[in-house]
């Protein structure tokens, strides 16, 4: 168990994260119907390295709730942000899913952002690409107000997330699915939001942000993400994808051992190039 640390966000509404480890920071995003306990599986080994940040986005586990007047994507980028902004020095950043559009926003908001890492974030998506079909979403929204929860999170990761049957099988067995379904309510909102998000975004915003990054794509994964992946590794001057043959969506949970160590080996490397970068400066000075 690491400590809990809350901030304040730009419009008053408290985040927290879970603060464990020693090292360099390391913030942690989750995504959708997620809270920071999805990284569970990593921990013990980015422990050693980092002082990991594992925030709880607004409206789950010790966040606070600031979405009286209507949910905003952006309020969820400041977030991200105030988290970033409160640590001393500069912090690596990881995001995942619709955590990773958060991540790669905070990116461009704050100037403390080292070395970023996005795990299927979809974005930016080619024109010709479809994400899921629209009835998918409709479906969701239709069980949740018939009160069924769980179907509504076990169709949103079939038909629009489009996981395996393995993979919502795993998920279903974990003690952690009773939270993920009591959180299925924030579902329709945030797809919304993430496509009015992709519909809007334009690469070209991405022609500054020299940050190093890390791209994660599971090899098993749906078209869709591969193509997001590449557009996304073609708009960033500093990318690279690491793709994790026979994984999906959730490789944190069904192989952290390899997901571990594509993220331990970027930002090492991301380290040593950086050391030899200032080394190389120092000496022309």
């Amino acid at each position: 168990m690491g400590s809990l640390v809350t901030v304040t966000s730009r419009d008053g509404t408290p985040i927290a994260y879970e603060r464990s480890g020693e090292g360099s920071p390391l913030v942690l995003v989750h995504g959708t119907t997620a809270d920071h306990l999805t990284w569970e599986p990593l921990l013990p080994e980015l422990q050693k390295h980092f002082t990991v940040c594992a925030i709880d986005r607004r409206d789950r586990g010790e966040s606070g709730y600031g979405d009286a007047a209507g949910y905003d994507i952006e309020r969820e980028f400041e977030d991200v942000v105030a988290v970033i902004d409160s640590i001393d020095g500069p912090t690596d950043v990881f995001g995942h899913s619709y955590g990773a559009i958060c991540a790669l926003e905070a990116a461009l908001r704050s100037g403390q952002v080292r070395r970023l890492i996005l795990y299927e974030g979809t974005f930016p998506v080619p024109k010709e690409t479809k994400l899921y079909p629209p009835e998918a979403l409709d479906k969701v929204q239709s069980q949740l107000e018939a009160g069924d929860q769980e179907g509504a999170l076990t169709t949103f990761y079939r038909d629009i997330v489009l996981m395996s049957p393995e993979e919502i099988e795993m998920m279903c067995s974990l003690p952690i699915w009773p939270a993920r379904v009591a959180l299925a309510p924030t579902i329709p909102r945030e797809m919304r939001a993430f496509e009015s998000y992709v519909s809007k975004f334009d690469p070209a915003r991405l022609v500054n942000l020299r940050t190093p990054t890390l791209i994660m794509l599971g090899g098993d994964s749906p078209a869709s993400e591969k193509a997001a992946a590449e557009a996304l590794d073609t708009a960033l001057p500093d990318s690279r994808i690491a793709v994790m043959p026979h994984q999906g969506h959730l490789a944190h949970r069904t192989a952290p051992g390899v997901f571990v160590r594509e993220v331990m080996q970027f930002l090492m490397q991301a380290q040593r190039k950086s050391v030899s970068g200032a080394s190389r400066g120092g000496g022309t000075d």
